[in-house]
């Protein structure tokens, strides 16, 4: 065993797994969506396998080139960015990417995205038609343990309004793709809505498994000397430590108002970061921005836990969100 994976190990005596319906992940931490791709390019940098899930990069039904450059631009506390979920297609990470995630020990969420529900469904569909006909991976891995729905996507059907906005076409879409997969379904929430928690209840009715949240926020930059925007398309979505008291606040929220786990991100960086959306309800963690400056953040973060676990004498992670001394 490596100087890494005996640093994975959690202390004896310590329970860092966490639930998600039928799927059992070995500890709370992950990677989040979109800055992770599909695990290869962290390979030299980050062992995976130790992580409690790795959350692919958005998979839509067909290839995506993205949004125009520049599509990136820096802020003082955080990052914007207007990918435009960029990705290959359902049918070339059938082919390429698929493969090599049923190596990983780790469990793999896929990230599915869309602009009508009938490309969600799409997307499943193709996956689980896949599954069925595949011979497992190593260890009798499929690749694929439960998908994350990402609906922060504009909704053709409905004059580009988000599907996160509305709390009926939430329900209706989590109902129509728990048709198509046993497996887990977690449902990524935007926070630029106007009561994330009746989103959230939407999706529990609807038959979700977890809730993600949050995904990014609406924010803007402007070049003061080209006297435009930074990003070409205008408007791009905030991540990165500005919007960790957001990410907390909706995450003690949506807790509170659904009975299925949490999953909570935006702004973790260290594992104070992580620990307060674990207080806050929280029964796991997703890392994304932080990755880009320092690639070791899920394993300090994961290790950071333990340590606050063992100090306050808790041997469960589900355990923390009991502590939080509520307000009066």
């Amino acid at each position: 065993m490596s100087e890494t994976e005996q640093r994975a190990a959690p202390p004896a005596g310590l329970d860092l797994s966490v639930r998600i319906g039928s799927l059992l992940m070995s500890n709370p931490v992950g990677v989040a969506s979109g800055t992770f791709g599909y695990g290869e390019e962290y390979d030299e940098l980050v062992h995976i396998d130790a992580l409690g899930a790795l959350y692919t990069k958005a998979v839509t039904l067909e290839p995506r080139k993205g949004n125009p450059a520049p599509r990136l631009v820096e802020t003082p506390m955080g990052l914007i960015n207007s990918i435009g979920l960029a990705n290959p297609g359902v049918e070339q990470f059938l082919e390429k990417k698929l493969p090599l995630l049923s190596r990983r020990r780790c469990a793999i969420i896929v990230n599915v995205a869309g602009s009508t529900e009938d490309d969600y469904a799409a997307v499943i569909g193709r996956i689980e038609e896949r599954l069925a006909s595949a011979a497992p991976g190593s260890e009798g891995r499929s690749g694929v343990d439960g998908y994350e729905i990402n609906v922060s996507c504009p909704n053709v059907h409905r004059g580009g309004m988000s599907f996160g906005t509305d709390p009926a076409l939430i329900e209706r879409l989590t109902r129509a793709l728990k048709k198509r997969t046993a497996r887990p379904l977690v449902l990524k929430l935007s926070p630029n809505v106007t009561d994330i928690a009746d989103v959230a209840r939407a999706a529990e009715a609807g038959g979700a498994d977890a809730i993600s949240c949050i995904n990014t926020v609406v924010g803007m930059v402007i070049d003061t000397e080209r006297l435009r925007p930074a990003i070409a398309r205008g408007t791009g979505g905030l991540s990165g430590p500005a919007i960790r008291p957001v990410g907390v606040a909706a995450t003690y929220k949506v807790s509170r108002a659904v009975g299925i786990p949490v999953i909570g991100l935006g702004g973790i960086s260290r594992a104070d970061d992580a620990i307060q959306y674990l207080l806050a309800g929280a029964q796991a963690v997703q890392i994304g921005t932080s990755l880009f400056s320092n690639p070791g953040a899920p394993q300090e973060v994961l290790e950071g836990i333990a340590a606050w676990m063992g100090r306050h004498s808790v041997k469960s992670v589900g355990d923390i969100r009991l502590m939080l001394r509520e307000p009066a």
